[in-house]
């Protein structure tokens, strides 16, 4: 989950790291957590059994991406790693799953669902998509020691500041009784438990939903569920709204007024000749309200407008796709398995350095990518778009060969 952060990691590819050289970085490690990171802790209330208890037997883990070796510098990968930001078709191959077992606990927890619907205002078709695609409804093996996470990254990756802040939540996460050492089992990137929670996160967002005293995300279903809802609740999940809708963009419409920063109100979209697939009108409550038109494979995919609660599944994990998969799924939980109108093309098979290249390219023609990357963002998709109607060229809104090739 909240891999918000993952959206803008840069993975670092390891070489083989030969026996003295790891031997090194532990015992630099080993005088990091003695001199910096104890300090900071004590400082923040952490005793000293608390942060033994954690880092006991810790070394720090070469193998996870995202780090620097000392005396190296971050690269941008060649090829990408993380599915939110590759292939927008296959991201969808396991949704019929996700959805079947989301209806599945719908009719297990139909009281819990309606509870926590009624507290925190998001659908129970929302919460189970996201338990789902994060968990497996609890069912995922995560197998990581997050201490052994957490302290390897802020010791050595890209976003020391970052996982620093992650790692001292850990530790107030034990010191205050929240979970044990043994508890704290997260994914490479440092998530908890069942909603993939970050610790900070945790400390912020967790609920005890069952009424037993304590908030269990690892193994209560009640508390599992109203965690993530009081999650997107705080982010803003305004109650009564759809997530959005998916729709037909005439030729006209350009591609390039993607964004949430380029709202206009849903029957302003509806009024340029952008229409619901299917034919049935914006329901009138969301026609008067803010709307955003997403294209997340430009041209070459189903195109949406979408609502503000888009953004909010964004802040679980800064994924264009993650959100989608989300809303999609919730809605195939609630009203039955029905697919996206539209086909996915097939794009996103470039090499995730050749983006990055193209991106510095339109970077010094003045156009704003959000950063080269090499992730396609929204942000990156209508510069391209921009630039290919400055440029005589029917805008596509995707990255291809034939840019890349111009742009680099």
């Amino acid at each position: 989950m909240l891999l918000a952060l993952c959206a803008a990691l840069v993975l670092f590819v390891l070489l083989p790291i030969g026996s003295s050289q790891a031997a090194k970085i532990d015992d630099q490690f080993q005088a990091w957590l003695r001199n910096d990171l104890w300090p900071e802790a004590q400082a923040q209330g952490i005793s000293q059994a608390t942060f033994h208890a954690a880092f006991a037997s810790v070394l720090p883990n070469l193998k996870l991406p995202d780090l620097v070796l000392p005396g190296t510098k971050p690269k941008t990968p060649k090829k990408q790693h993380q599915a939110e930001f590759g292939s927008p078709g296959s991201y969808f191959a396991p949704i019929s799953g996700v959805t079947a077992g989301g209806r599945s606990r719908a009719g297990q927890h139909v009281a819990t669902l309606a509870a926590v619907e009624k507290r925190f205002g998001v659908p129970g078709g929302v919460v189970l998509a996201i338990w789902g695609r994060e968990s497996g409804f609890g069912a995922a093996k995560i197998p990581y020691n997050a201490f052994e996470v957490l302290g390897t990254k802020a010791f050595l990756a890209t976003r020391k500041d970052m996982f620093r802040k992650e790692v001292l939540a850990a530790l107030e996460m034990v010191e205050r009784g929240l979970a044990s050492p043994k508890d704290m089992k997260s994914s490479w990137a440092g998530a908890l438990g069942q909603p993939q929670f970050l610790p900070t996160s945790f400390l912020k967002h967790a609920v005890d939903f069952d009424g037993d005293g304590r908030a269990d995300i690892w193994g209560s279903v009640p508390d599992t569920l109203a965690s993530i809802a009081n999650y997107l609740a705080h982010y803003g999940w305004t109650k009564g709204r759809d997530w959005g809708f998916e729709v037909a963009v005439p030729a006209r419409v350009s591609c390039a007024l993607e964004g949430p920063d380029q709202g206009r109100r849903i029957s302003d979209w509806a009024a340029m000749g952008i229409a619901r697939i299917g034919g049935k009108p914006f329901p009138q409550h969301e026609a008067r309200a803010e709307g955003y038109l997403l294209m997340p494979a430009g041209r070459s995919g189903p195109a949406f407008i979408v609502t503000p609660n888009f953004y909010v599944l964004k802040q679980y994990n800064e994924s264009d796709l993650y959100a989608l998969f989300i809303g999609h799924g919730a809605d195939r939980i609630a009203y039955g398995d029905k697919s996206f109108a539209a086909q996915w093309g097939k794009v996103g098979g470039l090499y995730r350095s050749d983006v990055a290249a193209m991106q510095r390219g339109l970077e010094k023609a003045g156009y704003d990518v959000g950063g080269a990357d090499g992730l396609p963002g929204f942000k990156t998709r209508r510069s391209i778009g921009a630039w290919q109607a400055k440029n005589g060229r029917a805008p596509t809104c995707f990255p291809d060969k034939e840019l890349v090739g111009a742009l680099r």
